[in-house]
């Protein structure tokens, strides 16, 4: 991974769209949701508290994550889409 989030970020990977619905119905891609669910790819060091020390991070690479729909900054790397976001923006670890 060349992407080495600072401090408290995270860089999720989103999972793809679903393709269908529950009945059946196939969703053409203008009408596709962003995906709210992803794969921790890198995480940082984390954040420095008022006192000076590190406070460590509750995620770690390789979990899947629930994340809030219109949070973090969407970036492209080497062809692949990424998402990074301030762990505080993770809403629960699947």
């Amino acid at each position: 991974m060349k992407l080495k989030p600072l401090e408290d970020r995270v860089v999720i990977q989103p999972a793809p769209p679903d393709e269908k619905v529950q009945g059946g119905i196939i969703i053409p891609d203008t009408a596709k949701e962003k995906p709210q669910r992803g794969k921790v790819v890198a995480v940082g060091p984390g954040k420095a508290s008022d006192s000076g020390q590190i406070v460590k991070m509750t995620v770690k690479v390789g979990d899947t994550v629930l994340y809030g729909k219109y949070s973090g900054t969407e970036v492209t790397v080497d062809g692949e889409e990424y998402l990074i976001v301030r762990e505080s923006d993770i809403l629960a670890i699947v």
